[in-house]
């Protein structure tokens, strides 16, 4: 067996059994600890869609959490939500763990067989770059430039759903990203990292990704959008760039409307 056949498998290794369990471990903390809210999931589409998402909350990222919780809670167990993810989360003795739960690695082979095989694939295409942007930014769209999930939903045929968040980037103050600190070490050489981002939290106070602060009990309000079928949107040949923009506009515009609705950092 070749190493791309192992990798391509890895949607079957979902355990909806197992995940289940996980769901009912994680939801005194998403509803009671962070007040979640998912929105907008009636209408929904069948089958293989590819849900985009900002990602907010450093080390302690709750977006998968929270969708996940709210769609599962409406849908069941009968239809994986699996999430691109770095390979990093694979290494040790909880590689097993996230697979069986529904993370993939973050490849254009994984992200095809999940979607033709009619699963919902959660991308956030800003990443790290995005998780730990500064709380001064947070209610920004911003992906880095990247746009491999356009390709990725249109190789698949399926249409992306939108997703915004609102709350994840309070769980504390996020300074910067650290990117030239990061050039300065060479970590982009010696670990791939590109960033190493600052904060200030509790209890230890500022943070450099070390010591690793306790996230605030933010409330989270997620608000799924409408799906975009890009070839009924764009044409049989769409523009990449211009699909993108369009994907990040209707997401600031939804991101916008939460802001308006948040009175207080953090209560929400």
């Amino acid at each position: 067996m070749s190493a791309n056949d192992i990798t391509t498998s890895e949607i079957t290794k979902w355990d909806p059994a197992l995940t289940e369990k996980v769901m009912g471990l994680l939801r005194p903390i998403i509803k009671g600890y962070h007040r979640a809210e998912v929105r907008g999931l009636d209408g929904f589409p069948a089958g293989g869609a590819l849900v985009v998402g900002n990602h907010s909350g450093g080390l302690f990222a709750m977006d998968v959490p929270v969708f996940a919780t709210g769609f599962y809670e409406k849908f069941g167990y009968g239809r994986p939500v699996y999430t691109l993810s770095h390979d990093i989360i694979f290494t040790g003795p909880t590689g097993d763990f996230f697979r069986k739960t529904g993370f993939i690695g973050a490849n254009h082979e994984n992200a095809d067989e999940a979607l033709r095989s009619g699963g919902v694939v959660v991308v956030f295409p800003g990443g790290d770059y995005d998780v730990y942007r500064p709380t001064l930014s947070q209610n920004t769209i911003d992906f880095g430039g990247r746009t491999g999930y356009v390709r990725a939903a249109l190789n698949a045929g399926v249409p992306i759903v939108p997703s915004v968040s609102i709350g994840g980037q309070e769980s504390q103050f996020y300074l910067s990203r650290g990117t030239e600190v990061a050039k300065l070490l060479r970590l982009d050489k010696l670990l791939r990292a590109k960033i190493l981002p600052i904060s200030f939290g509790f209890p230890f106070g500022l943070s450099a990704v070390l010591p690793v602060n306790v996230p605030l009990p933010t409330k989270i309000v997620t608000r799924v959008l409408e799906p975009i079928d890009i070839v009924a949107e764009f044409g049989e040949d769409p523009d990449v760039d211009e699909v993108d923009a369009h994907v990040r506009h209707v997401m600031q515009v939804a991101l916008d409307e939460l802001a308006k609705e948040r009175k207080l950092p953090v209560i929400g």
